[in-house]
């Protein structure tokens, strides 16, 4: 959710929403998912690579070329290979695995396909998706599971900490609740397929299902793959009645339910990064 004053110029953030912009390949111990991201090569240019690192928060397309690249495959492969995958998705997905390529660490070897790495990231993210708390989490908040995904997606591109995580769920939550749109940048960013936010008043008209400014709702699927950090926090948020938010500095995001402390934030936002935009929702 953005307040614009002026809304004469697009504003960026002052953080990336994208966990990770390269893949991990890495050769011998395993590495968290929640790594930072570096190039995507092999550490011994004469080994084959032994597994691949997907980040949190990373989008299906980067997926695709992160497999492409790690196979060796030429562009384009991946995606392609979709139809032919089998890929046990819920029915709301309509055969769209985003949301469901779990960040995790996939071993690689000579037999590993396309196929074969998006059925194991698949399986992964149902079988951590499909157990009695999630489902009961989702039941509590009102959602089937993939919804709660949807929701998780969105954490994950609108936290700037780990701590904001469940309050940003929250203010989710709420705002489904009270029948206001959740006008979301992240929504927008995933329309426009933008790594990076910039997003000006012209781009909250856009005409698009996940243009959550103007559409009511939830967006129609996940907006990137969440970890278990946002999942977390997709079905259990914490109690509060927060509907917006705005990440005033870095490490400073300030939650509140009254519109015109909102906008105090946001000017004082404002006030000290004029170059800047925030980070709020």
């Amino acid at each position: 959710m953005q307040i614009y004053t002026p809304p004469s110029r697009p504003r960026r953030t002052i953080r990336l929403t994208s966990r990770g912009r390269t893949a991990l390949i890495v050769t011998g111990a395993v590495v968290a998912a929640t790594a930072v991201a570096v190039p995507l090569l092999s550490t011994d240019e004469k080994k084959e690579p032994l597994a691949l690192v997907i980040p949190e928060g990373w989008r299906a397309g980067q997926v695709y070329e992160a497999v492409d690249k790690v196979l060796a495959l030429p562009g384009g492969t991946t995606k392609k290979s979709l139809e032919k995958a089998n890929l046990k998705l819920p029915n709301d997905a309509s055969g769209n695995p985003e949301g469901y390529l779990f960040p995790a660490t996939y071993p690689i070897d000579k037999k590993s396909t396309p196929v074969s790495l998006l059925t194991y990231m698949v399986d992964t993210a149902n079988k951590r998706f499909g157990g009695g708390t999630v489902t009961a989490g989702a039941e509590r908040n009102a959602m089937n599971v993939y919804q709660t995904v949807t929701v998780a997606s969105m954490v994950q591109a609108e936290a700037a900490t780990k701590k904001d995580m469940g309050r940003v769920a929250r203010v989710i939550y709420n705002r489904l609740d009270r029948g206001m749109p959740l006008q979301m940048d992240s929504t927008i960013n995933y329309a426009l397929n933008r790594s990076t936010l910039r997003t000006s008043e012209n781009d909250t008209r856009l005409n698009s299902p996940y243009n959550t400014y103007v559409r009511m709702g939830l967006p129609p699927s996940p907006i990137a793959n969440p970890g278990e950090e946002a999942m977390r926090a997709a079905v259990a948020p914490p109690q509060g009645d927060w509907l917006y938010f705005v990440t005033v500095k870095p490490g400073d995001t300030r939650f509140t339910a009254d519109y015109e402390e909102h906008r105090r934030n946001v000017a004082e936002f404002n006030r000290a990064n004029k170059s800047a935009s925030p980070k709020s929702g």
